[in-house]
């Protein structure tokens, strides 16, 4: 779905008032849902989580998160719920035999890198995860999910969206309120810049670890050159950034809803466009494995990393549970 324009900071006008009633019992029922106990996984389980629909970064959370504990050795799966699939799981997912209509474009950019599991039941997904070799589990979202415990929990927020109008959905785009989530968080992780003041509404004990999404490797071809950039993520303001960040001459661009399936039609219409512009068609790593094979090579790919204010502050937060895990010397 396109989140609606009055879900943003501008407050909406009358039509959250309107919508009050529904939005408090969504976060009526969120509540009585989360307050559910979990199961205790045996190994660490790290959530990256998040209160608003849509996306605030935590994939891009997730893997460097992942790639922390990998390199102490540390044998790391990845478990979503993977959104915007069929299959429900528990099943490791496969990118040579699954697709995005299967598992989900998440699912496949986290199985890239290190084993990765969907399963729409998150306890189930860990057990499986653990008799096949995982010695941590990383949560690509779940903070509103009930069924597994989690040994750190990380709100992810997306510093030029923040908390939106700051109402419940379908009032806004919280999926409960702010200080209910911050509750159940170790620490916040503020991707970008504050620009909606979204840290005045968390708790004051609760820490904050800042970070920036910083072009991948590809940036350096990208430097100079016409672009048509086209995306269909939660926040496409972040992709235009970064392309810019890279140098990059945006000539054209076009965003879609999240999690939006491309067919060919829509390709061959993209790339139409970006002919007419004579620039390159550019899309993220998230959209492009959804992409109808056929294309896919005729579109450069843009991917992005975090780059941490203070690297030591996750670091600490990673250590009492990486010397959990019991690593073969």
């Amino acid at each position: 779905m396109r989140a609606p324009d009055f879900w943003s900071g501008d407050g909406g006008g009358l039509l959250p008032f309107l919508l009050s009633p529904v939005a408090a019992l969504y976060a009526s029922a969120t509540a009585r849902r989360v307050a559910r106990p979990g199961w205790q996984s045996p190994v660490p389980v790290i959530c990256c989580g998040n209160v608003t629909a849509g996306g605030a970064g935590k994939t891009t959370l997730a893997l460097d998160l992942g790639r922390r504990l990998a390199s102490r050795g540390v044998e790391v799966h990845f478990l979503s719920r993977g959104y915007g699939g069929k299959l429900k799981g528990p099943l490791r997912v496969d990118p040579a035999q699954h697709d995005s209509r299967a598992v989900g474009d998440e699912a496949l950019l986290l199985a890239a890198e290190r084993p990765a599991w969907i399963s729409a039941d998150r306890a189930a997904g860990a057990r499986a995860a653990i008799e096949a070799g995982a010695q941590a589990i990383v949560l690509d979202d779940g903070l509103q999910n009930p069924t597994l415990q989690k040994d750190l929990a990380l709100l992810a927020i997306d510093g030029s969206y923040g908390f939106g109008n700051g109402w419940v959905i379908p009032s806004g785009p919280l999926r409960e309120p702010v200080e209910n989530a911050a509750r159940r968080a170790r620490a916040a992780v503020l991707i970008g810049e504050d620009a909606t003041g979204a840290l005045a509404r968390l708790p004051p004990g609760l820490p904050v670890l800042r970070a920036r999404l910083v072009p991948g490797p590809e940036a350096a071809l990208l430097a100079g050159q016409p672009v048509f950039a086209f995306c269909g993520i939660g926040n496409p303001r972040k992709f235009f950034s970064s392309l810019q960040e890279a140098g990059a001459v945006i000539a054209g661009r076009s965003a879609f809803a999240d999690h939006y399936p491309y067919d060919a039609g829509d390709l061959r219409d993209l790339l139409a466009q970006a002919e007419a512009l004579r620039a390159l068609p550019v899309t993220t790593r998230k959209d492009f494995v959804r992409l109808p094979q056929a294309f896919r090579a005729r579109v450069t790919v843009l991917s992005v990393g975090l780059a941490w204010d203070e690297p030591a502050e996750i670091e600490s937060l990673l250590d009492p549970l990486a010397l959990r895990v019991s690593v073969p010397a």
